[in-house]
């Protein structure tokens, strides 16, 4: 063989092989029965004993057009039942159960379904709007029920098998299968603590409440929402992670009708790019502080404002509503470190969590009377009453409006959650403020508002 043909031999042995290798694996047929048999079952035999079905009922008044009250001999408000389906988890073997907030939202009667088929009253033990959480109770008498597991202490990866657990559709209970896409997703704003563990096991209506679960049968997640543009499964299902679970159901079994979580007392904003050049970083990285409330815990731990703040507890964050949660899902008077830089210096701050101060007290009063304002509940603004109430103490001015019952107020379109700062000129810093300056003996009125940011200053007459 000349030394030419034997080159292209070894260049025609050479691709032979390279494509062999290229190749994917043979399909094998499994080796063993064992093999052939491997599932999900022991896990679903230990979890779904303790996933039970909760449905809701609730009254609600409809008006009536007004042009079809002339026919119909009053335009007074009909009154339809609505009804919700949900699942939830049994938590303690004596029937209490974790579910959602929206499950059982406004309900008048709460009733539980268990997988053995039988029907159960329950009660609301706490309702947890801001979390979107709720815990029940069943009446078991002596009777030992199922329960899972809150797993709160493990740390679920990208890539973990799970499983949902709940009753789509009210078809009964379905299990379905996928891992954790994605953690920490807080753009997904279903709460007030966005910090959603992502999975693509399929979820719809009827699975919220119920319960994600590892490898091990434990609860790591409640079923809360999806993404979707029909309304079903697009395997893109968000659950609140166990560690938030956990501490409401504590919350509840210590007799707690709310729970009290810390408050960093910051105010923050992720960063962009831009932000981040001007720190002198790479990338975005932690979240900058813009404002300290004067004597909270950041303040006396020498957080100040323009500070970076680039972990809690050694996790990351990265916007607002990840320090929001770091810091909310401690227990007060837990001591934290964070990693703060403070113009070029990288140094550990040792924090205090501390809850809300409740200064000023709430002191809530209902407007009555001949004034615009008539039929609404006010407090004053603190930290405790904002969390309370879902508002930024950072931005309050003025006296929180909590809930509007019939009268005037109503009729003019106030809403809860305004903030009156001002009658006829007078500025309004407390309650009491207020309740005087609508006694004032007048035909005209002006009044100053703030909604979300915005000012709105409305004039009454007559």
């Amino acid at each position: 063989m000349t030394h030419r043909s034997a080159v292209l031999a070894l260049a025609v042995l050479a691709l032979q092989t390279a494509s062999a290798s290229a190749q994917p694996p043979a399909a094998r047929v499994p080796p063993d029965v064992a093999t052939m048999k491997m599932s999900f079952s022991p896990i679903v035999r230990r979890a779904a004993p303790a996933v039970v079905n909760v449905y809701s009922k609730r009254l609600v008044r409809q008006q009536i057009d007004p042009f079809w009250s002339l026919f119909s001999g009053g335009g007074i408000a009909r009154e339809r039942v609505e009804q919700s389906l949900g699942s939830g988890s049994i938590v303690r073997a004596d029937g209490v159960i974790l579910t959602n907030h929206h499950n059982i939202a406004g309900a008048q009667e709460v009733r539980v379904v268990t997988a053995d088929r039988r029907e159960w009253p329950a009660t609301v033990l706490l309702d947890d709007p801001r979390a979107d959480l709720a815990v029940l109770k069943i009446d078991a008498k002596t009777e030992r029920l199922p329960t899972i597991a809150i797993d709160d202490a493990g740390s679920p990866q990208v890539g973990d098998l799970v499983l949902a657990i709940g009753n789509p559709f009210g078809v009964g209970q379905t299990v379905t299968n996928g891992i954790v896409s994605a953690l920490a997703r807080s753009e997904v704003r279903e709460n007030d603590y966005a910090f959603f563990i992502q999975t693509d096991a399929a979820i719809n209506p009827g699975n919220s409440g119920g319960p994600l679960v590892d490898m091990n049968g434990n609860l790591i997640g409640v079923n809360t929402a999806i993404v979707s543009s029909s309304g079903a499964s697009a395997g893109v299902g968000f659950a609140i992670p166990a560690v938030m679970a956990k501490q409401v159901v504590d919350a509840a079994l210590g007799g707690g009708h709310s729970v009290a979580r810390p408050w960093l007392g910051a105010r923050s904003q992720a960063l962009t790019d831009e932000m981040a050049r001007s720190f002198g970083l790479e990338s975005p990285s932690g979240v900058v502080v813009t404002d300290v409330w004067p004597g909270g815990s950041a303040a006396r731990a020498g957080i100040a404002r323009g500070d970076l703040i680039l972990s809690v507890g050694g996790e990351p964050v990265n916007d607002d509503a990840g320090l929001t949660y770091r810091i909310a899902t401690r227990h007060v008077g837990d001591t934290v470190t964070l990693t703060v830089r403070h113009g070029s210096q990288i140094r550990p701050v040792r924090l205090t969590v501390e809850g809300p101060p409740a200064t000023p007290a709430a002191d809530p009063r209902q407007i009555s009377g001949r004034n615009p304002l008539a039929g609404i509940t006010v407090v004053n603004v603190s930290p405790a009453s904002a969390q309370q109430y879902g508002v930024d103490p950072f931005v309050a001015h003025g006296v929180l409006v909590t809930a509007i019952e019939g009268g005037f107020a109503q009729s003019i379109g106030v809403q809860a959650g305004d903030f009156i700062r001002e009658v006829n000129g007078q500025k309004i810093a407390q309650t009491g403020d207020l309740a005087a300056a609508v006694q004032a003996q007048t035909h005209s009125w002006t009044i100053v508002i703030q909604r979300a940011g915005q000012i709105i200053t409305a004039r009454f007459s007559g």
